[in-house]
């Protein structure tokens, strides 16, 4: 099916739906004349989408750049350093940092 189609179905306007489609939330699927061509598949994954967004409080693009995080490695490395400077993420324990902290309270023990 056709844009329009997809989208009445869907419950949102068509310009909604290609802005969806810019953000990179939609299946890369186009047919010969390169329009949007809209299948079950397609449709479902739009309603997947749409579900996270609910379920938790995220905007379309909020939604495309955690899976550009999740996709992309220097994104998310840049991400969890931000969280890790501002408090919202634990800076992961080296081995050896756990070693020196395991001999000083032995240390202290004693």
């Amino acid at each position: 099916m056709r844009i329009t189609e997809a989208a009445r179905r869907l419950g949102m306007s068509p310009r909604m739906l290609r802005y969806r489609e810019a953000l990179g939330l939609l299946p890369p699927i186009r047919d010969k004349g390169a329009h949007r061509r809209f299948g079950p598949d397609e449709l479902e994954a739009v309603r997947q989408a749409m579900e996270l967004e609910r379920r938790f409080d995220v905007s379309p693009a909020e939604l495309a750049f955690a899976l550009r995080a999740l996709s992309e490695p220097a994104v998310a490395q840049a991400v969890r350093d931000l969280g890790v400077r501002i408090g919202r993420i634990q800076a992961p324990r080296r081995a050896l940092d756990f070693e020196k902290e395991k001999a000083l309270r032995l240390l202290r023990g004693r």
